[in-house]
């Protein structure tokens, strides 16, 4: 016959007992769910609202709207400085020569001077001034020619109304001839490069005439009679 196992016996096999056993029985005050109680987050806070779409379509709109004028007023200032910097170009390559320029017309006044000098021509003159004077003017003709090709032109402005922006006047006198503020004589004509003022031309401007509806003297004008 078996012997019937003893009261220590049975107590040794439950204390034996296998440790997964003894882990199926949770612990008494302990919670096994894994879901977060509703309504907090995982820092014990309070979730916050989610955005409604409506809101969402209206912040993109605005963002949309604010991308939109930087990129217009970006364009506007590109093309600012596109016709900025072309404009630049186009006056440095037309008026790269503009000194040079002024130098040269000093050289066409002086033989317009030349011609001057030279005595009124008259029946029966010296052959030798007659050949003089007609080459002095071929040269003039010519010098003016190849400053016309290369931009620079010159203007007579005698009889014409004074305009401080071409003339430049060195005397102020009294004409029945002219009418007032109009030039009468001009020493120098004026001279621009392309449209744009190279020098000033030197002139005698009337005052006083009868002809004239203005006697206010020309600003800059000299009124030595």
């Amino acid at each position: 016959m078996m012997a019937r196992p003893t009261k220590e016996g049975r107590d040794m096999t439950d204390h034996n007992a296998s440790p997964e056993t003894a882990h199926d029985v949770p612990e008494q005050g302990v919670e096994t769910s894994g879901h977060e109680t509703p309504g907090m987050n995982e820092t014990g806070g309070e979730t916050l609202e989610e955005t409604t779409p409506e809101a969402r379509i209206e912040a993109l709109e605005a963002q949309v709207a604010e991308l939109k004028d930087r990129w217009v007023r970006s364009e506007a200032e590109s093309q600012n400085i596109r016709a900025r910097a072309k404009r630049d170009i186009e006056d440095a390559r037309q008026y790269a020569i503009q000194k040079f320029a002024r130098d040269v017309v000093e050289a066409a006044e002086n033989l317009q001077r030349g011609l001057a000098s030279l005595p009124a021509k008259t029946e029966g003159e010296d052959v030798l001034i007659t050949k003089l004077r007609e080459g002095i003017e071929g040269t003039e003709r010519s010098f003016i020619n190849i400053l016309e090709r290369h931009g620079i032109t010159c203007e007579d402005p005698t009889g014409k109304p004074f305009d401080a922006n071409l003339h430049q006047a060195m005397a102020e006198q009294p004409s029945d001839q002219h009418p007032s503020g109009h030039v009468m004589q001009s020493w120098t004509p004026a001279w621009l490069l392309k449209g744009r003022l190279l020098k000033p031309a030197m002139v005698v401007v009337a005052k006083g005439g009868t002809q004239g509806s203005s006697s206010a003297a020309p600003q800059g004008v000299d009124k030595t009679v």
